[in-house]
């Protein structure tokens, strides 16, 4: 079992930025790879951005392609998601997750933290 508990949301106007955070417990943080995922009102929750076990792998959704960045500390046990240029339609519930085994496909994610809330005012 891992135990994830996101934090760093809340509101920001468009064109801001935040730093999301999300802290692991459990089990060896190094052996999953990890997701931000993200859940707005009404729609799928989708996975933004995924980092492989060791952080040399990324890969992002479009919509946040050149505008988020994920990266982990496997030190500390700790992925992040630094969000900029924020607009309004970023604005949903994020999730962290972590995937034992093939961090690429938003299937694998078994670990989900309990989510953070980011509003993006206009």
């Amino acid at each position: 079992q891992v135990q994830l508990v996101e934090s760093g949301g809340g509101l920001v106007q468009a064109g801001g930025s935040l730093r999301l955070s999300c802290a692991a417990s459990g089990r060896t943080f190094s052996n999953y790879g990890m997701g931000w995922f993200r859940q707005a009102p009404g729609k799928e929750r989708d996975l933004l951005a995924a980092i492989s076990w060791s952080g040399g792998m990324t890969r992002y959704a479009d919509s946040v392609k050149c505008r988020f960045t994920i990266s982990r500390d496997n030190a500390k046990n700790t992925v992040y998601l630094q969000m900029n240029s924020l607009k309004p339609e970023d604005t949903a519930v994020y999730y962290c997750a972590a995937a034992p085994r093939g961090w690429y496909d938003p299937r694998n994610y078994d670990y989900w933290g309990q989510g953070t809330q980011v509003t993006v005012s206009s």
